[in-house]
């Protein structure tokens, strides 16, 4: 029920600011008529049109298709070398509705050839000091020899087939066209030189010990197919170095030939363990299969050191299964030690698998296997249970790469087996981070080499909670708000949207990983809640399982799920590079008085359609106004106000006057917004006792004023300070506008600089 003391109050702190407005209106001239630019207009003139492939819903359509690719494989790594030489035969199934006359396969191991076009898009300079070996290198060396060489292209007859190759891409023309549910089967044979990472770089390749081991980590190393969507058809943009990889779902059979004293992990189950495995090693494996409290040692130290020192010239063939994944790595040395355990999710039980040479003992030991545990457990508690049988880890020095079922990972102790927490926590933070890649982006299946932000953002999103959970302290230094804002606060000059295609990304870590991972967190955290967001998140992530989502299919699908309007956000975010910055622009102190101002003895106040009320009223004055009586600044009593006291009696049961408040102090709070983008209003009240409340208003309190929003508060005690987003929930780039009474206080940014 409201009083008539309500009523007046609002209609006096309209009543100035109307006619203030009306007079500087009629002394400027006719602006001239402007485009919506309102920070909550909807995103139709962003998103792609809705249709039978991909709904406004943000779910599939009816005639959602993906293309398949089948591949048999057999390859081999020649250690003492380093060549990799393999055959494969790729069958290739048209889902499409139209007809495909070529097709288009990524060589994208072809970005290290001494004819790849990728040195030369960089900018470079003089370096005015260099050693002789970096001198050599830049000026003198003909540079690594990389790149796929092709042995041939047949048809399932054996026939050559026609090709064409353009830089990363490969295009193969048909002899007729691919109609719709057919399938093209073809082989290719190919080899190259495999890269020492360490030396010339890349995702893939080789690391080189002491003693002349080598640890290989192999991916991209096969002839595979492109994605043809209905989105883009085919993805036809060249594997430049930071893009990577838009990839096609399909079965794998694949078998990889290495020296016999190899130990290996890939992608897929392994055929052949007893083969490959000792007799006993197959027992600590059956064993790890029914244990879920800690690893299982299957290959040991001691094994690996004997291993080390041997270099067999005999060799042995691994076999490797796949079903239904997008690519296939693998991991082969001498070094390598393995341990396992079984991981207990909701549905199933897959493996979490590490294998690492003695250089990474203890850390690895330690801790591995436990955070690729920890990993599957949290992210498929906010998306699905893990669907493959197993999840692998492997540690290679100055790596951190994901591909199904298995990642590389950096991070090793001292030699003397020593570490530092920050060596600990950012191995376990790439561990976490490369495992979870398993479900963004290697099952939901976005195109890396469009959008970096949709596997690297959400997952780096997920890594965040996944790192709470395995250690409450965890030094997570992606997903809160408050780490966002240097690089939010930065040079314009370089910083881009975060819808922008991976080459063209200034600032690429905080760019696609922490502001998108940071934009989410303030979602599930400041917008939306925990209930709204995890309901949101999880139907995208099941939606498109599997299958190859778009951002639209992102942004529809969170509003879909939750019926939470977030264009503003996604606009706002997504889409520029606007900034939060939020403040307390005034802060004014009423009172309650039955004197009228000057300005207020012939107000009327309307009551209704057409008719006035002409009082007697309750008036409230800003102290601050040159008519102010200093005897009327006191804490507000309704026994104080006869007029009032008697309306409550009159009006109010025993039982609703036990419901009523008590206002004793009313304060008109002005927020100003000089950064562009939008967020929620949250502010902390600090009251005279010591005690304080927080109240938070939603963003949509800007709709209809993008640069000032008011706000009333009528509290029962003396507010001593109001401080906006109290816990640096929105990433606030300019705190110092933040309190009131204006403070010369520290920045809590720089305090958690020096934490």
């Amino acid at each position: 029920m409201k009083t008539k003391l309500t009523l007046i109050f609002c209609a006096f702190l309209t009543f100035f600011g109307t006619i203030n407005a009306q007079e500087k209106q009629e002394d400027k001239k006719k602006e001239p008529g402007h485009y919506n630019e309102n920070k909550f207009r909807q995103m139709y003139d962003l998103l792609a049109t809705p249709n039978m492939f991909r709904t406004a819903s943000g779910a599939p359509g009816p005639a959602y298709y993906q293309q398949q690719a089948d591949y048999k494989i057999n390859v081999e790594v020649d250690d003492k070398n380093a060549k990799l030489y393999g055959t494969e035969t790729i069958t290739y199934t048209n889902n499409a509705p139209e007809s495909l006359d070529y097709l288009w396969i990524q060589l994208d191991q072809n970005m290290r050839s001494r004819t790849s076009q990728t040195p030369l898009v960089g900018n470079e300079r003089i370096s005015p000091a260099l050693t002789e070996d970096k001198f050599a290198k830049e000026f003198m060396e003909k540079g690594f020899d990389g790149g796929h060489n092709l042995e041939y292209v047949k048809d399932a007859k054996g026939n050559p087939m026609k090709y064409i190759i353009n830089n990363t891409m490969m295009r193969i023309d048909l002899d007729k066209p691919l109609k719709n549910k057919e399938k093209v089967t073809f082989s290719i044979k190919w080899w190259y030189n495999i890269n020492n990472y360490r030396v010339v770089g890349g995702r893939s390749g080789y690391e080189e010990f002491e003693d002349g081991n080598r640890l290989f980590v192999m991916a991209q190393f096969f002839p595979r197919m492109a994605v043809y969507n209905d989105v883009e058809g085919w993805q036809n943009m060249q594997f430049w170095g930071r893009g990577e990889f838009a990839l096609v779902f399909g079965d794998y059979d694949v078998s990889i030939t290495v020296p016999a004293d190899h130990i290996m992990e890939a992608t897929g189950e392994l055929q052949n363990r007893k083969d490959v495995y000792t007799s006993e090693q197959v027992k600590r494996w059956e064993k790890a299969e029914n244990t879920f409290d800690k690893p299982v040692i299957i290959v040991t130290q001691a094994e690996a050191e004997k291993a080390e020192k041997g270099f067999s010239d005999k060799k042995k063939t691994w076999h490797f299964k796949a079903k239904n994944v997008r690519d296939f790595g693998f991991s082969t040395s001498r070094k390598f030690m393995l341990d396992a355990m079984a991981v207990q999710l909701e549905t199933v039980k897959p493996m979490a698998i590490s294998i690492y040479p003695k250089e990474a003992n203890p850390l690895w030991g330690d801790f591995s296997t436990k955070a690729v545990a920890q990993t599957l457990v949290t992210y498929s508690k906010h998306t699905f249970d893990y669907p493959y049988p197993k999840a692998v880890s492997v540690s290679a020095q100055d790596q951190g790469m994901e591909y199904p079922m298995i990642c590389w990972n950096f991070g090793r102790p001292e030699k003397d087996g020593t570490y530092t927490d920050r060596t600990k926590y950012g191995m376990l933070g790439v561990i976490i981070h490369e495992v979870g890649h398993n479900y963004f982006p290697m099952i939901v299946n976005s195109d890396e080499r469009q959008w970096t932000w949709m596997d690297e953002g959400l997952n780096t999103f997920l890594e965040y909670l996944t790192e709470l959970e395995f250690d409450a302290n965890f030094p997570t230094d992606r997903g809160p708000a408050a780490k966002i804002v240097p690089y939010m606060k930065g040079n314009q000059k370089f910083i881009a949207p975060i819808m922008s295609n991976s080459e063209n990304i200034f600032q690429f870590g905080s760019n696609a990983y922490g502001k998108p991972a940071t934009g989410l967190n303030i979602l599930r955290e400041t917008v939306m809640g925990h209930e709204l967001f995890d309901h949101a998140f999880k139907t995208y992530a099941q939606r498109w399982k599997f299958k190859h989502p778009t951002p639209e299919d992102f942004f529809r699908t969170m509003e879909d799920a939750s019926a939470v309007d977030l264009d503003w956000f996604f606009r706002g975010w997504f889409y520029s590079t606007d900034y939060v910055d939020l403040g307390i622009k005034e802060v004014k102190e009423y009172y309650v008085s039955m004197e009228p101002t000057s300005e207020m003895k012939d107000y009327k106040m309307r009551t209704g359609r057409f008719t006035y009320d002409e009082g007697p009223f309750i008036y409230l004055v800003d102290a601050n106004h040159k008519e102010f009586n200093a005897k009327n600044k006191k804490a507000f009593e309704i026994k104080d106000v006869k007029m009032l006291a008697d309306y409550v009696s009159e009006h109010y049961t025993a039982e609703e006057k036990r419901e009523l408040k008590s206002p004793k102090f009313f304060y008109e709070v002005e927020f100003e917004k000089p950064g562009g983008m939008i967020m929620p209003i949250i502010v902390e009240l600090q009251f005279e006792d010591g005690t304080s409340e927080t109240q938070k208003f939603p963003a949509q309190i800007w709709r209809m004023n993008n640069d000032t929003a008011k706000r009333v508060f009528a509290t029962e005690k003396k507010i001593v300070k109001i401080q906006l987003d109290p816990k640096l929930e929105t990433a606030d780039i300019d705190v110092e506008n933040n309190t009131w009474p204006k403070e010369a206080a520290k920045s809590k940014f720089d305090e958690l600089e020096k934490k």
